[in-house]
């Protein structure tokens, strides 16, 4: 057993935790979030972009 095994079960709790706290956010202030909707699918495309590899081709050589 190594001393990094305890960061991938922290990194869950924690992700799972930011999730549901998001949530309820987004469930109370729901007219409040829609607003902010375009901009969150614009911020995530770059995120998107650069987590699939950016321009680079698959399969071509």
């Amino acid at each position: 057993m190594t001393k990094y095994d305890w960061k991938r079960p922290a990194l869950l709790a924690a992700g799972s935790a930011a999730l549901i706290l998001m949530f309820y956010l987004v469930r109370e202030h729901r007219g409040h979030a829609a607003g902010y909707l375009p901009y969150l699918i614009l911020a995530v495309c770059p995120l998107l972009h650069l987590f699939h590899g950016g321009h680079r081709r698959g399969g071509d050589s």
